[in-house]
């Protein structure tokens, strides 16, 4: 039976020490959240990390475009927060209207200020193992949660399910990296990935990461393993007043009895997204601060 990998109570303990630091601040950080149109789950997320931010003492805005707005209003908008010396971390919450936008928008934000880690700038920084760049949030809060377990992984397997720039590269490269909580093999699997289930069963270390919803099972897990689910996945469910459910990537209840080590779905990665979030807004502060 694994033991469960709660990322509520370990983000608590993080909010508490960036609540703590914060209150020693000159002036609390500050972070504007840029938001297109009235998407709903951008909307509820917005509302999340503003509501943590208050509560640990951390200043925030949002800044809200039409749904129809123009590229260039909006590489307008964040240039003026670039240039504001009072605005430390800028966060544009996607989804954008196209591809192109959002692309265009997270390349237009200031490096310094890129508190969500996705300007190819920290991307770059984050290949070089250098420390002087911004983590993405979700693989931060994932390095933590490893953390958590105290397991030494060096030279052991580590399989990606997944390749996006938000967490797929981006923690794959981390546990690469020469560092206490990595030094591991990494395997990335994707959409047009062969026999998912031969490279999972290897992994001491698997991260789930597909958006496909209880598509990982027990018989794909190595005993003992640790598995690390990213998923945020709807499923009907007639019992439940909302008609739905959420679940992850995993089949938990089979997936449980195998693992070593184990995060929920809600309650495990979620959570420590919005507390690394939290962290570099700090982080961003204190370096330009000492600017």
């Amino acid at each position: 039976m694994a033991s469960i990998i709660e990322g509520k109570a370990i983000s608590q303990k993080i909010l508490a020490d960036i609540k703590s630091s914060v209150a020693s601040c000159a002036r609390p950080p500050c972070a504007v959240f840029v938001r297109v149109g009235e998407d709903p789950a951008s909307v509820i997320y917005v509302n999340q990390k503003q509501k943590i931010a208050t509560e640990i003492g951390i200043k925030t805005s949002t800044i809200l475009l039409p749904q129809n707005v123009e590229c260039e209003m909006l590489l307008d908008t964040i240039r003026q927060l670039n240039e504001d010396t009072t605005v430390d971390g800028i966060l544009i919450q996607a989804p954008l209207p196209t591809l192109e936008m959002q692309e265009a928008a997270f390349a237009m934000v200031d490096p310094t200020k890129d508190i969500d880690g996705f300007h190819s700038y920290n991307l770059g920084l984050l290949c070089q193992e250098s420390d002087r760049g911004f983590w993405p949030c979700t693989p931060a809060g994932i390095v933590e949660l490893i953390r958590s377990t105290n397991m030494d992984l060096t030279g052991k397997h580590t399989v990606v399910l997944g390749r996006s720039l938000i967490v797929g590269k981006p923690v794959g490269l981390l546990m690469l990296q020469k560092k206490e909580f990595a030094n591991t093999t990494v395997t990335f699997c994707h959409s047009r990935s062969k026999n998912i289930s031969h490279y999972a069963q290897d992994a001491d270390l698997l991260i789930a990461a597909m958006g496909q919803p209880q598509a990982i099972t027990a018989d794909m897990i190595k005993p003992g393993a640790i598995v690390i689910d990213v998923g945020i996945n709807r499923i009907s469910d007639n019992n439940s007043e909302k008609g739905y459910r959420v679940v992850g990537d995993v089949d938990f209840e089979n997936v449980k009895e195998v693992a070593g080590f184990i995060t929920p779905v809600p309650g495990g990665v979620g959570p420590m997204t919005i507390a690394m979030l939290m962290k570099n807004t700090l982080l961003a502060y204190q370096r330009h601060a000492h600017r």
